[in-house]
């Protein structure tokens, strides 16, 4: 199979497609935590309980009103190798955590991959939306016209006083997580990215690495999302999150203009290395790999590189992990083969925009 009909049928809508403010905000996620009534939170379940709450979803999932929302398959976890659920989490589209779930997690997925559930992972159930770019508003009005239609045949656990229950307290209330992943090299280049960073927690937000809580951040992405659950709305933490992050993009576009101004040659530079490298590399690791792509992406934002995609991030910092590699050559791959193999797909994936460009 070739690449480029590898990533018609393997890249997800979400990493194909651009949106708003996508020059620094590359995803938009709504995520809602929901429990049913009468159950067990996961972590005391029984295997009875697990299989119920599956079986509950399968039915929910094939109403009218669900149908009407897209095509929805639902996979167990046990019906997946390893290696793919893992993909699936290098994807976006599960947790690390349900991936472990062998025996009684389970997802569904929309045909378009905008739209995931995880089935028992730390909640019985967690509606997930994903667009590009900043698609706040639109994310939580997707996943609350789910939820809605899920409620429809689900009665969830709900207390008139402290909202939607959770398996976590943090949870509790409207059960809404809203982030961002956001690309700020500018403010890392500056040296501003700490002061920004401890700002934004100080206002009630959280920042964490690409693959949320206890990931690292690497090539200058950040996820950004709401701490407080409880005692505002949905619409409310929605539009506290995007406020400041309105906040964070004007201070990231001002710190890449200063970097333009103070020395552009340096940024030039830098870039050009950058891409050259991702050009010609015979062999690269994941680190190098995010922080060589997002030097690339930042070249190609202020028209430093031309004829290369600005998707080329989204694609690559997926494409590019571990799961993903063996699952486009069809192997499993030692750790040194997988660096030769990033460093062939990148070459190919490179040369895919060049024929474009001279076509």
């Amino acid at each position: 199979m070739s690449l480029s009909d590898f990533l018609q049928r393997a890249v997800s809508k979400w990493m194909r497609e651009g949106g708003p403010e996508d020059d620094i905000v590359l995803t938009s996620r709504i995520r809602v935590a929901r429990n049913l009534q009468g159950y067990p939170f996961p972590i005391l379940q029984t295997d009875s309980h697990a299989d119920e709450i599956v079986r509950l979803m399968e039915q929910a999932i094939q109403s009218p009103v669900m149908q009407q929302l897209g095509n929805y398959e639902m996979v167990r976890c046990r019906e997946l190798s390893p290696l793919d659920r893992q993909v699936f989490v290098e994807k976006h589209l599960i947790s690390p955590d349900l991936a472990q779930q062998e025996k009684h997690g389970a997802m569904v997925i929309r045909e378009d991959e905008l739209v995931s559930i995880m089935v028992n992972e730390e909640d019985h159930l967690r509606i997930q939306c994903i667009l590009p770019g900043l698609q706040l508003l639109d994310g939580w009005r997707m996943a609350s016209a789910i939820d809605d239609a899920l409620e429809q045949h689900l009665t969830y656990a709900f207390h008139d006083q402290y909202g939607y229950l959770t398996a976590c307290p943090t949870n509790v209330g409207t059960g809404i997580r809203a982030s961002v992943m956001m690309h700020l090299p500018g403010l890392a280049l500056t040296g501003s990215i700490n002061r920004m960073l401890t700002a934004v927690s100080q206002v009630g937000l959280a920042v964490r690495g690409i693959y949320g809580e206890g990931s690292e951040s690497y090539g200058n992405l950040y996820q950004v999302s709401n701490q407080i659950t409880l005692g505002e709305t949905e619409e409310e933490i929605v539009a506290n999150l995007q406020s400041v992050v309105y906040q964070l993009i004007e201070h990231e576009r001002n710190a890449r203009k200063a970097l333009l101004a103070r020395n552009r040659t340096q940024l030039e530079d830098r870039v050009s290395r950058s891409f050259g490298i991702l050009a010609y590399a015979r062999r690269i690791d994941t680190k190098e790999t995010m922080e060589r792509l997002s030097d690339v992406r930042l070249g190609i934002d202020l028209g430093i590189i031309q004829g290369v995609s600005a998707g080329i991030l989204k694609e690559l910092m997926v494409m590019t992990q571990p799961a993903f590699l063996q699952k486009y050559y069809h192997r499993e791959l030692a750790a040194t083969e997988r660096d030769i193999r990033r460093a062939a797909l990148i070459r190919e994936r490179l040369r895919l925009d060049d024929s474009e460009v001279h076509r």
